[in-house]
C-alpha cells in the first residue's frame, strides 16, 4: 500500500518496527500473532538481523544471562548450553524469523534517521537512507515502534587517552573488532572490567603470549555453569514448551531473588560473591584489590564468568589483573599512574558502549523537535505528549527479552484498544495532579559509568503510576499486563466511539 507524494510512492503501514535484533523479532511475532489485523514493515538498517548479536564479531562473544530468559518466552531454547556464544544466538534469532515466516517483513539496509509526526494525518513519516546506494526511502505509520536498542551503533565509548598516538601497537574496540586480527604470541592489555573484558580475557589467553586486564575499580564476578542440567533434564521428561516454561520461571526466580537480596542484605551478599571469588583464586592472589568493589552488589551489574574460564586463565598464568590508573599510553604500552608499566602488543578498550536515545533519530511532533529529556516516561516504554510512540529498553538487573515481552503484548493491548474504540491517536498525558511531581533519573540506583554519561538524555521519571521505570519484573507485569489501557494517563483522540 502506498501513498503519492510528488514523484515518489511512499509506502504506508499500520505500525512501523525499526530494528531486526531481539526486541524487533519479538514485537513483530507478537503483532502477527495478537494484532492479526495490522499491516507492519521492520525496517533495519544493517544487512542481517540479529542486532548485537551480528554487530559484535569478538573473541568468545556471548550472551552474560541464560538463554531460558534471554530467549523468547514464545520459542523454547533447545541448546545444551544455557550461556550462548554469539553465533548460536544469531541462529536461534533467524530460526524464529522463519518459523514465523517474518523475513518478508524485513527491509534490510534501511537506515531510519527521521521521524516526523501530524496530528491532523495521525501518522509518522519516516525517513530512511538505503546503505546499497545512498538514495532516500520514506515510510508512513499510524504507530511507530522502536525497537532500536540502546547504544549506538556508529562506535562504542572510548576514552581520550593520553599518548594514545604513540602506541606503536594495535588499538582496537571489540565493536570494531578487525577480522583479521592476529593477536597470538602478542602481549594484549584488555581496559575495561565489564562482561566484554571478562568474555574477552580467557578467549584470548590460550593463544596470546599474555593477557592483562586492566581495570581502574573491580566488579562483582560471579561463576555458574554454561550448561543448565535442570532445564536439560526436564526436556528430556517433560513436553518442550512445558519444561522450558518450567525453566524460565526458575531462572526468573533466581535471578529476582539474587537482585532482592543484594537490595536487603548487601553485605551479606559481598561476602559471598567475593568468598567465592577467594576460593577459585587461593591465598596468594590479592582478590582484595582486584575482585572486591567498593560499591554494594548490582548497584552495578553481576559480571558472569562461565565455568570460572577468567579464573582458570589467571590461574594458569596465561592471564593477569592488574588495578591501576592509565596516566599515558607510550610507544611500548601503558604507563600507570602508581608508575609501573604495561607492555602491549596488542591494546584492547573494552571502555564501554555509547548510550542513545531511540536509535539517534531526530524526531518532530507537528514541526517542533522533540528532546526525550524533557518529557517524562510512561510506564518505561512511552514519553509524556509523544503520541503513537513505543520504545523498548530491557532490564539492567535482568535478561533483556523479559522485558521486551513484557512492553510488546502492552502494545498490542494498546492497538486492540485503540481499533476497538475507533482511536487513531494515544498520546501520554500529564494529569494535573501529576504536575507537582519530583523529577528522578529514568534508571534509578544503577550507577554504570555508560549510564550515568547519558542519563541527561533520557525522560524523566515520576513519583507515581504510569509515570515510571520500575526496572522490576513482578511490578512491571502488573503495570503493562493488569493495569487497565484506558488510566486517565493515556489520552485517546480520533473517532472514539462511546463506551
Amino acid at each position: 500500500m502506498g501513498d503519492e507524494d510528488g514523484d515518489e510512492a511512499i509506502e504506508h503501514f499500520d505500525v512501523a518496527i525499526v530494528g531486526a535484533g531481539i526486541s524487533g523479532i519479538d514485537a513483530a511475532y507478537h503483532l502477527q500473532r495478537h494484532c492479526p489485523r495490522k499491516s507492519f514493515v521492520i525496517l533495519e538498517g544493517r544487512d542481517g538481523l540479529g542486532g548485537t548479536w551480528d554487530l559484535f564479531r569478538y573473541p568468545g562473544i556471548r550472551s552474560d544471562s541464560d538463554m531460558h530468559t534471554l530467549g523468547f518466552g514464545f520459542k523454547p531454547w533447545r541448546a545444551e548450553k544455557a550461556i550462548a556464544d554469539g553465533p548460536s544466538i544469531l541462529a536461534y534469532l533467524q530460526e524464529t524469523v522463519e518459523e514465523n515466516h517474518l523475513g518478508h517483513k524485513i527491509r534490510f539496509g534501511h537506515h531510519v534517521s527521521r521521524a516526523d509526526w501530524s496530528s491532523d494525518e495521525a501518522r509518522w513519516t519516516l525517513t530512511a537512507t538505503r546503505q546499497a546506494d545512498g538514495t532516500e526511502a520514506r515510510f508512513r505509520c499510524n504507530y511507530l515502534f522502536m525497537c532500536s536498542g540502546y547504544y549506538s551503533y556508529r562506535g562504542g565509548h572510548s576514552p581520550e587517552f593520553v599518548g594514545r598516538d604513540r602506541f606503536e601497537g594495535t588499538i582496537v574496540h571489540p565493536q570494531q573488532w578487525p577480522a583479521d586480527l592476529d593477536y597470538s604470541g602478542k602481549r594484549v592489555v584488555v581496559i575495561g572490567s565489564g562482561a566484554t573484558a571478562m568474555t574477552l580475557v580467557p578467549s584470548m589467553a590460550p593463544t596470546a603470549a599474555h593477557v592483562t586486564m586492566l581495570q581502574r575499580s573491580p566488579t562483582y564476578v560471579i561463576s555458574r555453569p554454561d550448561v543448565d542440567r535442570v532445564a536439560n533434564t526436564l526436556r528430556k521428561m517433560l513436553p518442550e514448551r512445558i519444561a522450558y516454561a518450567i525453566t524460565r520461571a526458575k531462572n526468573v526466580a533466581l535471578q529476582q531473588f539474587v537482585y532482592s537480596w543484594s537490595r536487603r542484605r548487601p553485605d551479606q551478599l559481598r561476602s559471598l560473591l567475593v568468598g567465592a571469588v577467594r576460593r577459585e583464586l587461593g591465598a596468594d592472589f590479592d582478590v582484595d584489590a582486584h575482585f572486591t568493589p567498593r560499591y554494594d552488589p548490582w548497584d552495578e551489574r553481576l559480571c558472569l564468568v562461565p565455568n570460572g574460564d577468567l579464573f582458570k586463565a589467571i590461574r594458569s598464568g596465561k592471564a593477569s589483573v592488574v588495578t591501576d590508573r592509565i596516566e599515558a599510553f607510550s610507544a611500548e604500552g601503558i604507563s600507570l599512574a602508581s608508575g609501573g608499566e604495561l607492555p602491549a602488543d596488542v591494546i584492547v578498550t573494552a571502555t564501554g558502549l555509547q548510550l542513545v536515545t531511540l536509535g539517534e533519530m531526530d524526531f518532530t511532533v507537528d514541526g517542533a523537535p522533540v528532546d526525550f529529556a524533557d518529557t517524562w516516561t510512561y510506564k518505561g516504554y512511552a514519553y509524556s505528549d509523544v503520541p503513537n510512540l513505543a520504545s523498548v529498553f530491557g532490564y539492567v538487573n535482568a535478561s533483556w527479552t523479559l522485558r521486551a515481552d513484557l512492553i510488546c503484548s502492552y502494545v498490542c493491548r494498546l492497538l486492540n484498544h485503540m481499533e476497538s474504540i475507533g482511536a487513531t491517536t494515544a498520546t501520554p498525558r500529564l494529569r494535573p495532579s501529576d504536575r507537582s511531581m519530583a523529577p528522578r533519573p529514568w534508571i534509578d540506583g544503577f550507577s554504570p559509568g555508560y549510564i550515568q554519561r547519558e542519563m541527561r538524555r533520557f525522560p524523566k521519571q515520576g513519583d507515581r503510576a504510569p509515570w515510571l521505570n520500575p526496572q522490576r519484573l513482578r511490578a512491571d507485569r502488573h503495570m503493562l499486563l493488569k493495569d487497565p489501557v484506558d488510566d486517565g494517563a493515556m489520552c485517546f483522540e480520533g473517532k472514539v466511539l462511546n463506551t
